[in-house]
């Protein structure tokens, strides 16, 4: 069954945390033992496992209310509250609460951190039962598939028939899609943003190259870096800075940092960094090292570049959602290099096949991927409006 934890009374970093009872995080969990091991698509079985995950707002009486937000590639179940390690506000704040799109006075959100993850769920940072000693890079591969299966056993244990809604916007759309796909009766509304139904092979280089700088780190230790009392942190730092230019656009960092200078009049003719953008960058890798697992990276940053939801249905993409009864609306952004609008209209053109349920907004602004976290007016229109509307059709509104 689920349990909450008692809250740290101070943020730590997760280099410290993970060598640490993951049970001490302020969420909910849910065990699941050897009689249920969750079947992964590799072929294996992972048992026992967890599921961290975090909840806000009311079940209605007849469990109608549920909205399950998945989370992106960094992000984590605490989506709309404050993160025990950061401090930081929850990373869809703007989304959820009450009185938001996602209001939280109407419906029951929650938020699953992932398999494969570091913020409670099993994971590499995870003990293996079989050694004593944490899983690393032991833990087997992990597809988007099997995150998606943990929640629907998770959803199955709160006694949720249907959910009124599934929605995420990058790896967190990869997760709706699936459960679109794979759980169409358990589905009522879809809302999958800013993503697409497979990884790109743009996509899978750019996880590649930040792969490579976490296994160059000699930190890294094959994966037994815990063991060392050690973290890759440059190689991580690396790969969070590569990965967080695909999350921009080229019109942003030119508005944000154009070339302008860092605490400096004059170039230093040297390697510092004399640019504002390089100042920012290594920021946020120092910053992401302090939150994040790097085996957590290797594994999840897999599991989005095995994605291929049309390569399950006999390579039709169609297929996938064929009789489908669930609502969908799709979302992509103008400005979006990494998960571009053309990979947002095939979805919709196989949706459009199946004769499914389906609208479709571009917004338009230069933010980038990273649009769908940030305070886009006509995102939150959207989402608002798309609720309201099935809502009525779902007889939770008047």
């Amino acid at each position: 069954m689920s349990a909450k934890a008692k809250k740290p009374s101070k943020a730590k970093s997760a280099e410290d945390a993970v060598l640490s009872d993951v049970r001490s995080l302020p969420c909910s969990y849910a065990h699941f033992d050897e009689s249920t091991p969750l079947k992964l698509d590799s072929g294996q079985s992972l048992a026992p496992f967890s599921v961290a995950y975090e909840t806000y707002g009311e079940l209605n009486a007849d469990k109608s209310n549920a909205i399950l937000v998945c989370h992106a590639l960094t992000g984590d179940q605490f989506c709309a509250s404050d993160h025990p390690f950061t401090g930081k506000p929850g990373w869809w704040g703007l989304m959820i609460g009450p009185g938001k799109p996602v209001d939280t006075d109407k419906y029951f959100v929650i938020c699953v951190n992932v398999m494969g993850g570091c913020m409670g769920s099993t994971g590499p940072t995870s003990e293996d039962p079989g050694t004593g000693k944490l899983y690393g890079i032991s833990l087997p591969v992990i597809t988007i598939g099997d995150m998606v299966r943990a929640q629907a056993m998770l959803v199955e244990r709160l006694g949720i028939e249907q959910l009124f809604c599934v929605m995420g916007g990058s790896m967190g759309g990869m997760q709706v899609l699936d459960w679109a796909a794979k759980y169409p009766e358990q589905v009522f509304a879809a809302i999958p943003i800013a993503t697409a139904a497979r990884h790109s092979a743009q996509n899978i280089a750019f996880h590649e190259v930040g792969r490579q700088a976490v296994l160059a780190d000699p930190d890294w230790n094959h994966g037994k870096y815990h063991e060392d009392g050690k973290v890759p942190r440059k190689g991580l730092s690396v790969a969070r800075m590569a990965a967080h230019v695909t999350y921009l656009s080229e019109q942003a960092l030119h508005r944000k940092f154009g070339r302008n200078l860092q605490d400096r009049a004059n170039l230093t003719f040297g390697f510092d960094a004399d640019f504002q953008i390089e100042s920012y960058l290594r920021h946020q890798g120092s910053t992401f090292v302090d939150r994040f697992d790097a085996n957590s990276y290797l594994y999840l940053t897999r599991a989005m570049d095995y994605f291929d939801l049309a390569l399950e249905y006999d390579g039709v993409l169609a297929n996938a959602f064929k009789d489908t009864s669930t609502r969908f609306c799709v979302v992509s952004f103008t400005s979006d290099w990494l998960f571009p609008t053309a990979e947002s209209r095939d979805l919709v053109k196989a949706l459009n096949a199946v004769a499914a349920n389906v609208s479709f907004v571009e917004i338009e602004t230069d933010k980038g991927h990273d649009s769908f976290l940030l305070d886009v007016p006509e995102l939150i229109n959207t989402i608002t409006g798309f609720l309201r509307s099935a809502a009525r059709r779902r007889g939770l509104e008047a």
